[in-house]
């Protein structure tokens, strides 16, 4: 049977194998493809921006991969690490430009000829995931490190099952890890989506990441069900969960291209929820204080009319979010409108 740290070192492994294969796709398959074609409304600046170091990251991590795979225990794993602190400095820059790789991809998705290369791309390579979502991934991973290595030490501390160097080396290199330049915010979003992912039991669906950033959560009374549920609100998804002790059981989700929104309901403190492909299944939500209802009802608004499939003029997205009742209007104009 294997240990605790035994389990740990094989999710490093395995991990970081599935991890230098999305790096190769990234590399290969997109940044690869874009340089060949030569045809494409792409500047090299915004090819440069949009992929960054991309290229030094994937040689980097196929080097380390190498080493893992030769390491047999823990204590070769930590040393590992901590050997190579140094050559993590390289995700500074991929962590920093992040914003921008963003920001150009989206300007490249509102080009047709570009949509439709990146789109045709994700299906020729039976990718689930957009390239956008691989970009995020070496974010994603530096902080990934973190989390394990965290959880090296936690169970150290607890137990002490592992001798005194390998948690020095952990400390070390969980130093290494905070110190990459990522932003707070963009820090705070993605360790929290990444724990809701290690908790989450009965989930069907692919990396939570794929929905975008985690806006909001909170753990609320819902009408008609025992007991409270947790809400996990995506940019694209809105996640119903049951709490189970230290971990959330999937009950169900909405997308939030299909999120219905209601909050003239008898009770002050709360607002319906449902979805427009379900429309009778309403989830009745109850908040703490008008406080919370506020914050919740102006994020929900605020990403049905972002992921509303139709192009809305600026001053009429003004109207919808200054007024939550139009929120449902649209959805129902949404239904009846032609494709």
């Amino acid at each position: 049977k294997l240990s605790h740290v035994d389990r740990v070192v094989l999710e490093i492994v395995e991990t970081e194998q599935a991890y230098v294969k999305d790096l190769k796709s990234i590399v290969e398959d997109y940044l690869g493809c874009i340089i060949d074609s030569g045809n494409l409304p792409l500047k090299p600046e915004e090819v440069s921006s949009l992929f960054c170091n991309i290229e030094d990251i994937y040689e980097f991590n196929s080097d380390l991969l190498e080493d893992l795979e030769q390491c047999g225990n823990a204590t070769a794993i930590a040393e590992c690490f901590v050997e190579r602190s140094e050559e993590f400095d390289i995700y500074t820059l991929y962590c920093m430009n992040y914003p921008n790789s963003v920001s150009v991809l989206r300007d490249c998705m509102r080009i047709e000829s570009l949509a439709t290369f990146f789109r045709e791309r994700q299906a020729m390579l039976s990718h689930s995931l957009p390239l956008e979502t691989y970009l995020l991934k070496p974010v994603q991973r530096i902080l990934k490190y973190h989390l394990l290595l965290q959880e090296k030490i936690r169970n150290y501390l607890k137990n002490n099952t592992v001798c005194d160097f390998v948690f020095t080396c952990c400390c070390v290199f969980l130093l290494v890890c905070f110190h990459v330049d990522v932003s707070p915010q963009l820090r705070s979003s993605i360790l929290m989506l990444l724990e809701v992912q290690n908790l989450l039991l009965s989930w069907k669906g692919p990396d939570l990441c794929a929905f975008g950033e985690l806006v909001l959560e909170g753990v609320f009374r819902v009408q008609r069900v025992k007991k409270e549920r947790a809400l996990f609100l995506f940019d694209k998804m809105l996640l119903i969960t049951k709490k189970r002790g230290e971990q959330y059981v999937y009950k169900t989700h909405i997308f939030c291209c299909n999120l219905l929104l209601s909050e003239n309901v008898k009770d002050p403190l709360s607002f319906k929820l449902s979805d427009l492909t379900i429309p009778k299944q309403q989830h009745s939500i109850q908040t703490k204080n008008q406080e919370e209802k506020r914050l919740w009802i102006h994020y929900l608004k605020r990403l049905i009319v972002e992921n509303h499939p139709a192009s809305i003029p600026q001053k009429a997205k003004q109207v919808l979010l200054e007024n939550s009742s139009q929120c449902k209007k649209l959805k129902m104009f949404c239904c009846k409108s032609p494709v």
